[in-house]
């Protein structure tokens, strides 16, 4: 099949930010737009409800919460083996199919700390001591140490995570989720066996639905998969998928059904949370991150920054001070700002800096010293 067209990077831009919900706040239910993201993110707790606010028309931080109560979207390890919400559906959908890159992950790490165990007899301890009741893993650690005394024991919790399907326990109030969590059986928190088949196909086309045009490159860079799989399927489904080439005429695959936005079209100014997943599925991300803006995004110890979008692309940093009663939004922005991207940047970040902390008794917004460049 030949490529259609080849896209420009503002194109890729834009064609990302539209099913990311980037271009205009869209009026999805919570569960519809979690699934319309394939997951979100959800190392830090209150990052899922930021992503949400900023793509969702009036979401309020109940909307989100009152799902999780009602164990319809859940805190699981998946994508890349790190914290993700999905709904439930979707984890019983997916979680055979991304196994295999938990357990690859799982293998890395006990080559790593050259640790060796019986694995069986680890996994049958642990699934007990964790049905009896919620665990956390301050708990489960000590469990595993008093087990196997001999290993490591940062090798031994990591193969129960990785190995054992697990959902954090949810709070009432906050971000739903607290500091030290505890974990409980996935199957049993959502009522349902996790069916044994694999849908990589249906993973396929839910990522390319969120983040395409992509490569099985650039899926692989979302969740993990090992290369050789993902190609594969992507050439069974090749005849059915619209293909692209990107500038470096490298081939970029897509649903048929999508439209793709104008490279001209409006991105209004959006804020990010921390680790995000639109910075965080592609192999190559400069179609929203500039090149030269790396290193001010993806920190030491692999956090993300959360940031603002300006003009579709990532233009600056921010983050929230609090003290007792005061709640400050500091914007740092990359190159010097238009007095009208300015102004929108100061109309929404009032907006955010309330829903974040909105027990404060006052609050502020500044900017940081802009670079001239």
């Amino acid at each position: 099949m030949m490529a259609d067209r080849i896209l420009k990077l503002r194109e890729l831009n834009r064609a990302t930010l539209d099913r990311q919900m980037l271009l205009k706040r869209e009026t999805l239910s919570v569960p519809d737009a979690v699934e319309r993201l394939a997951g979100m993110q959800a190392q830090l707790a209150s990052a899922p409800f930021v992503g949400l606010w900023t793509r969702l028309e009036n979401f309020k931080r109940e909307d989100l919460a009152k799902e999780i109560e009602a164990r319809k979207i859940i805190k699981a390890t998946l994508m890349r083996a790190t914290l993700h919400l999905f709904t439930a559906d979707d984890f019983l959908r997916f979680r055979a199919t991304l196994q295999p890159m938990l357990t690859g992950a799982r293998e890395s790490i006990i080559e790593q700390r050259g640790s060796d165990f019986d694995q069986d007899q680890l996994l049958k301890a642990a699934r007990k001591f964790i049905a009896e009741q919620p665990r956390t893993f301050a708990e489960i650690s000590e469990m595993v140490a008093e087990l196997m005394p001999n290993h490591d024991v940062g090798a031994l919790r990591y193969t129960v995570r990785t190995q054992i399907p697990l959902v954090q326990v949810p709070v009432s109030g906050g971000w739903s989720y607290p500091g030290k969590p505890a974990f409980t059986l996935a199957e049993s928190w959502i009522g349902k066996k996790i069916p044994p088949k694999e849908n990589l196909r249906d993973l396929v086309l839910r990522y390319l639905a969120a983040f395409g045009p992509a490569s099985p490159t650039d899926m692989q860079t979302w969740c993990g998969l090992k290369l050789p799989v993902l190609k594969a399927e992507f050439e069974k489904l090749k005849p059915e998928l619209a293909v692209y080439l990107n500038e470096k005429r490298q081939e970029l695959f897509d649903l048929p059904t999508i439209n793709l936005p104008q490279e001209d079209a409006l991105a209004p100014v959006r804020f990010l949370p921390e680790f995000d997943n639109l910075l965080l599925s592609h192999k190559n991300r400069n179609r929203i991150v500039p090149d030269e803006y790396r290193s001010k995004v993806y920190l030491p110890a692999l956090r993300v920054a959360a940031t603002i979008l300006v003009d579709g692309f990532v233009g600056g940093v921010w983050k929230v001070e609090k003290t007792k009663t005061a709640a400050t939004l500091l914007i740092e922005p990359f190159a010097k700002l238009t007095k009208q991207d300015r102004a929108a940047l100061t109309e929404e970040g009032e907006k955010l800096i309330r829903f974040i902390e909105p027990d404060a008794k006052s609050f502020d917004l500044k900017f940081a010293l802009e670079s001239s460049t």
